[in-house]
Formats: C-alpha cells, sequence, structure tokens
C-alpha cells in the first residue's frame, strides 16, 4: 500500500480524525465480517503456514518467512512461497526469489495448487491472515514492539486490519523487539493458548558502514524502526528522508538523494527491499542493509512448525 502512514494512527490516545472516520472503520468491520461467512475454506493436501499480520504494514512478514523457509530446508522439507499478485510489493517478491520458489496469482489457492504440482511439500503463506479461502495448518501473526496496534482501530480509523480478537485463529505470535508484559496480557486475554515469540532484526554488513557519514532513506511500513536500527548500531547519521510504503523512487528522486551526499560527503544507506526498487543505473552509489531475524527460544518455534509437518 504506496501511501505515508497517518501520525495519528500510533498516538495512544483516540484523535480528532479517528473520531471522524470511525464509522467507516465500523463498515470494514461489517464487511470482514460478511467476506468470512461467505467465504467457503478449502483444505490442502500440504501443511500450510500463514505469516500475517493484524497491525497494516512493517511488522517483518517477509524476513520472518524467509527465516521459516530457511528452518523448513534443515527440516528437510520442500518449501515455497504462496503470495496473491499485486503489481506494488515486486520488492518483496524480489526478496523472496533469492531464496526460493515463489508462486504468485490473484487468488491463493490457484498459487497453491500450482506450488503442489511442482513438488511442494509444504506452503509458506507471506500474508494471508485475513484470507478465508485456505485453511493454514499454522497461522503466525507478527507486530513490531514499538508500533504494537496504533490507537488499537481499524482502517481508516486506525492502523488495524481486523480487531485483536482476530488472535483467536492465530498459533503463534512474534513480536519483532523487548519483551514486552502488557503486550503479552493483551494477546493472551484474547487467545490464552497462544504461543509468544520474540525476534530481532540483526544486521549483516553493519562493519562496511562504521565510520561514514550516512543519508538514510527508506520507504517501508515503518521507516523509522530502520532509522532507530542504524542509529542502535552506533552509525553516524547525518540526514533521514521518508518514502511512502513500497515507493518506486522517479529519476529525479534518487538524484535529489546523490546531491544530499554531496553536500555533506556521505554515502546513501537504504533497506535491502527498498534497493531492489532502485532503478539499476542509480544501484552503483546506493548501499543496503542486510538483516536477518533472530528467533528467540528457536528450538520451541521450530517445534511448533515439527507439529504440522
Amino acid at each position: 500500500m504506496n501511501f505515508f502512514k497517518p501520525k495519528f494512527w500510533d498516538k495512544n490516545k483516540i484523535s480528532f480524525f479517528s473520531i471522524v472516520l470511525f464509522p467507516s472503520s465500523l463498515i470494514i468491520k461489517f464487511l470482514i465480517f460478511v467476506k468470512r461467512s461467505l467465504t467457503k475454506t478449502q483444505q490442502c493436501s500440504i501443511p500450510v503456514i500463514c505469516v500475517g499480520n493484524i497491525y497494516l504494514g512493517g511488522t517483518g512478514k517477509t524476513p520472518l518467512s524467509i527465516k521459516i523457509f530457511s528452518i523448513l530446508k534443515n527440516l528437510n522439507m520442500n518449501p515455497a512461497f504462496i503470495r496473491k499478485k499485486y503489481d506494488s510489493f515486486q520488492d518483496e517478491v524480489d526478496l523472496q526469489k533469492q531464496v526460493g520458489p515463489i508462486y504468485q496469482n490473484t487468488k491463493r489457492i490457484e498459487a497453491l495448487k500450482k506450488a503442489i504440482e511442482n513438488s511442494a511439500n509444504v506452503a509458506i503463506l507471506d500474508d494471508g491472515f485475513q484470507d478465508f479461502s485456505i485453511n493454514k495448518n499454522l497461522s503466525i501473526v507478527c507486530f513490531n514492539e514499538k508500533q504494537w496496534i496504533g490507537n488499537g482501530l481499524i482502517i481508516p480509523a486506525g492502523p488495524l486490519r481486523e480487531d485483536l480478537s482476530g488472535l483467536k485463529r492465530a498459533n503463534c505470535v512474534i513480536i519483532n523487539g523487548k519483551k514486552n508484559i502488557d503486550i503479552e496480557n493483551k494477546i493472551f486475554s484474547k487467545n490464552e493458548k497462544i504461543k509468544i515469540f520474540y525476534s530481532n532484526h540483526k544486521p549483516q554488513n553493519i562493519e562496511k558502514f562504521k565510520n561514514k557519514k550516512i543519508v538514510a532513506f527508506a520507504g517501508i511500513g515503518n521507516p523509522t524502526n530502520f532509522f532507530d536500527l542504524l542509529m542502535d548500531n552506533k552509525l553516524n547519521i547525518v540526514e533521514t528522508v521518508k518514502f511512502p510504503d513500497h515507493h518506486e523512487y522517479s529519476e529525479q528522486e534518487l538524484k535529489n538523494l546523490s546531491n544530499k551526499t554531496k553536500n555533506n560527503n556521505s554515502i546513501l544507506l537504504t533497506t535491502e527491499k527498498d534497493y531492489f526498487r532502485i532503478n539499476q543505473n542509480y544501484k552503483k552509489n546506493i548501499n543496503y542493509l542486510k538483516i536477518s531475524v533472530e528467533i528467540e527460544n528457536q528450538n520451541q518455534f521450530i517445534e511448533e512448525i515439527k507439529k504440522i509437518i
């Protein structure tokens, strides 16, 4: 979704804009209920692991799906990524293509059938927690500890795709960030049997950017999280530039970014997802941070995966 996230979405208290938009949120909530009621759920011949979210964007679904792919390969499985086809999400597709096979279709169930035809024996559904047409054997919902559920309201009044009660359909929650008992209690109040794990994004190539002046830019769900990660790793950030999620960079924007480095003798640094959306002619002058996902209590998480395969 290519837009700047409204600031009032992440405020703890309800704002004027949230109140004005609340009736629209009620309509969205009703439509979700109708969709779920009318949708026939199909069983699949292979296990389906869904990596989804309730908070709209920036929760780390794609890096986690890649981590799960690696886990499954180590368990001698033949996994495949399943995605609904969106032209604007090509950056995520390019990331996953580096790892393993991807099957896309405007209907996820059709992509899944194609994967089965090509000998996949476990499917990783990247997104799709709100797709009721496919039965999931393991549903994982991702959150970022910093944003959590924002103001707690459904779009457009807030950042949620559905109420937190949707966690009743989930088996696991993975929170990217620090341990937070308040968040855990709210999750358990919706589903007392759910398993909660924590994850962190670990930079893989951070050393090459030490002792350099950096202009950081990002067009992801929560650009601030990327900038915070850089500063937490003691990088010298002289300027940050935000763009909308899944932003397609124009030539003029790339020229403007390049000019910023000339003014202060710095380098450009972005996310790996952003790097895939940059014109080839400009990539040589732009660096990206490569990250991996580390899951606390990973062995316990792997046991949850083993249960369904």
